[in-house]
């Protein structure tokens, strides 16, 4: 047993420090970015943001939402093969959406299937496991990426420097970063295990850039202040669970409670998403999500206007033109308090 004495700092223990800017407008700001991934070596450019593979928010639906603005989405693992095939042809060349899945062989044979029938329609590839740092997920990711040199891989998840230079080196173009921030996980509670969100994006943002690597910060952002804090880490992407649920986008699970119509969102590990794709909770492990109801939201587009917004403000009080110049700029200053809640929180 061992204690790292340093400290780690979450979203809410930082506030960006403000500086000179010639900027007069937000409307100057260039919120896209431009990357050519490592081993897949293909082009990138947009806004980016990513919906988070839970089946409550990566939907077909959403994808279409979000590209019309640029945003990613990363869609959940149980479309059926037919679905996917049909989506992935029917997407226009310049969309970002990721096909998702886990490392179990059904998993691979499964991908095999659709990347044959859809072929290069399909081109970004999320593999999502709760835990990056088995040998059997490395092992996975060496393979799939031997077998399809051309796909752009992003996979997770870890929060640490060495493990994210090993998914790097392994074939990952992107390291998604996070263990049990996210909204309705519980990760943290059940198992103890965990690390705060603003320094793992430091730490992995480091290791991945000294590779020529990329991350996606995955969970923990609960406003559009936090998305500007990970891209300020120095985030290349950042993915999105809970600011994007409870949207007509989202799956049609909808249920009445008290005489009001609710949107059911939850963690993938939970026991409603257990129950519902894995024939209930194993009798080897527990639940680590949970399921909220959520009132309906409208339209995902005024919520991407937001987060938008909120960027473009971001990089306007440190005097960023471009989203990318935005953690060349930031300085964290540690905080007691984030906001004045006098009038209750908003």
């Amino acid at each position: 047993m061992r204690i790292e004495e340093e400290l780690k700092l979450d979203f809410s223990d930082v506030l960006i420090r403000p500086k000179r800017s010639t900027l007069t407008s937000r409307s100057e700001v260039d919120v896209d970015r431009e990357y050519t991934f490592l081993h897949s070596r293909h082009a990138y450019r947009g806004v980016p943001v990513v919906a988070a593979n839970m089946d409550t928010v990566g939907t077909f639906e959403m994808a279409n939402a979000l590209g019309a603005h640029q945003l990613a989405v990363a869609l959940h693992k149980y479309y059926k093969e037919d679905e996917l095939i049909r989506f992935f042809k029917s997407l226009a060349v310049d969309a970002v959406v990721f096909y998702s899945m886990g490392i179990t062989r059904a998993d691979y044979d499964k991908f095999r299937r659709v990347k044959a029938a859809a072929g290069t329609h399909v081109r970004y590839v999320c593999v999502d496991v709760a835990n990056g740092y088995t040998k059997t997920f490395v092992d996975f990711l060496r393979k799939l990426r031997q077998a399809y040199p051309d796909i752009t891989l992003m996979a997770g998840n870890v929060v640490t420097g060495e493990m994210t230079e090993q998914l790097i080196l392994d074939g990952a173009d992107i390291v998604k970063v996070g263990i049990g921030p996210g909204s309705v996980c519980t990760t943290r509670k059940m198992a103890g295990v965990g690390y705060p969100q603003l320094s793992a994006i430091i730490e992995c943002a480091d290791a991945a850039h000294g590779l020529g690597g990329l991350i996606c910060s995955d969970g923990g952002c609960t406003s559009p202040g936090d998305i500007a804090k990970a891209f300020g880490g120095g985030a290349d992407f950042v993915m999105l669970g809970g600011m994007l649920a409870g949207h007509d986008e989202c799956s049609d699970d909808i249920i009445e409670r008290d005489g009001k119509l609710m949107r059911r969102f939850y963690g993938m590990s939970s026991r409603t998403a257990m129950e519902k794709y894995a024939g209930g909770v194993a009798n080897y492990r527990a639940a680590e999500g949970k399921e909220v109801l959520i009132a309906p939201r409208g339209t995902v587009n005024i919520t991407v206007q937001e987060i938008l917004g909120g960027l473009r403000s971001a990089c306007t009080y440190v005097g960023a033109r471009k989203l990318k110049e935005l953690s060349k700029r930031t300085t964290f200053i540690r905080v007691a308090r984030q906001l004045n809640e006098v009038f209750g929180k908003s």
